[in-house]
């Protein structure tokens, strides 16, 4: 619809996932008025990014050195890891101040839809971890959609044998939200998760 470079920058603004194409057209226009020295900024963490963030040789999550910094932090333990999909999951659990222990990223979900299979996951590298024998526990905390429990199902079957616990987060209803909005499958997971009170 344009020419030459915004129409470019609209493009590849829209491959982004997330940004549509209206999106991707007010983004272009923003950085198009921008103040030269934001875009600079802008272009120059990208390039940054690209450069200097890669994955931790332990758990797959980004980092900027060899290891991330919660594979460095000798405070955490080493008995329980927490399986994930990708690295902004693991922001999700730490903002909770809830676990202490390590982490698998898996980069991604079994998604035989979309071509993605247990090879294209990180679980041969999981169940080397697994192998050392020191794992008391392995919590399972992919998404809950089919994608995430067939990952999660598929783990289950493949660690049990080792002798080590496998545990699910469990799902249910948000605080502040109503019953009559939930789900089937949201509602029916309260059910089985609850507890005393």
């Amino acid at each position: 619809m344009y020419e030459g470079a915004i129409q470019d920058l609209i493009d590849e603004l829209g491959r982004l996932p997330g940004v549509g194409p209206k999106s991707a057209q007010r983004i272009a226009f923003h950085v198009l008025s921008a103040d030269p020295a934001d875009v600079n900024r802008l272009a120059g963490a990208l390039r940054k990014v690209k450069d200097l963030v890669r994955f931790c040789t332990s758990c797959y999550n980004v980092a900027e050195s060899e290891q991330c910094r919660i594979c460095r932090d000798p405070r955490r333990t080493d008995e329980v890891i927490c399986v994930v999909e990708e690295p902004k999951d693991v922001v999700a659990i730490e903002r909770t101040g809830e676990f202490r222990g390590r982490y698998h990223v898996l980069g991604g979900a079994i998604n035989p839809l979309e071509g993605i299979g247990p090879d294209n996951l990180r679980i041969r590298e999981l169940m080397a971890r697994l192998s050392g024998g020191a794992i008391r526990e392995l919590i399972l905390a992919t998404d809950p959609n089919t994608e995430g429990e067939a990952t999660a199902t598929y783990l289950a079957l493949m660690v049990k044998p080792m002798g080590i616990a496998v545990t699910r987060l469990a799902s249910g209803l948000p605080v502040g939200g109503d019953l009559e909005y939930a789900d089937e499958i949201t509602l029916g997971r309260a059910f089985e998760g609850r507890r005393a009170v």
